[in-house]
This record gives C-alpha cells, structure tokens and sequence, in this order.
C-alpha cells in the first residue's frame, strides 16, 4: 500500500474519530457506554468531561489535517519540518495505546471482562495498534 494511501486512510479513521467524540460532547449517546472502562464492579476509572472530550475530539481532527498533508491533498510544507517529528509522535501514542496500562486499557489488561474491556479487546486496541503500524509504515517509507 502507497503512503498516499494510508494517508488517506488515517485522515479518514481520524476524521471519523474526532467526529465521534465531538458528537459525545454534544451529548450523544451511540457507543458511549462501552467507549470508557470501568472497574470489575462497573464504575468508570475514568469520567471526562465535555470539555476534555472536545479536546480529545480536536486532537484527533488535528492528527487527521497531519494525515490529509502527508497525502498531498492539502499543502502544508511550510510545517514540514514540525510534522515530519508529529508524524513519528502519533504512531508512538497510538501504540503505547494499544500495548495499554496493564490494568484496564490495551492488549495486557486485567480487566478483561467488561463492556469495555470486551470493546477493548475486540475493537479499541486493534485499531490503535493498526493507526501505529500504518503510520510508522508511512514515516519508514
């Protein structure tokens, strides 16, 4: 697969998950309930608020705006220079994401059977690992 490619595609999941949180934010509800892990008795280990999701939500439209300028679709190569660091910055994140905490979030949680560690296990750290391997391809590339 071409960098363009997966660019294209990173943009595209970024987008989608930037999308995603701003809509939580908004006071969605579709997928919030297994998006946030919680302890063996239910409770939330971790509680955002709006603002914190806006701002989780903006990040990720950002890493999607880095993506669409490694396809070529937008120009930014007056920020080259800082984007070629970003873009090793956001493949490490993502796979520390994935690799996880070792108690509630990634591939060697504990916590494994809850809502969200079943999400976890099946869909959030497969996904983060995905976006860290697609972007240290592009980078390697």
């Amino acid at each position: 697969m071409t960098p363009y490619i997966l660019s294209f595609m990173l943009t595209t999941t970024f987008f989608l998950l930037g999308g995603i949180h701003i809509f939580w934010a908004l006071g969605g509800q579709w997928g919030f309930d297994s998006s946030l892990p919680t302890n063996e008795e239910g409770a939330r280990v971790l509680n955002p608020g709006k603002t914190e999701t806006v701002i989780v939500g903006t990040v990720l439209l950002v890493f999607g705006i880095v993506y669409l300028a490694k396809s070529g679709l937008i120009d930014f190569n007056q920020y080259e220079y800082i984007l070629k660091y970003v873009r090793w910055v956001i493949p490490a994140v993502f796979i520390l994401r994935a690799i996880g905490e070792f108690k509630y979030v990634g591939f060697f949680k504990k916590v494994k059977q809850t809502r969200f560690g079943r999400a976890d296990t099946k869909l959030f750290s497969p996904l983060c690992l995905t976006i860290g391997l697609a972007g240290l391809i592009i980078q390697l590339s």
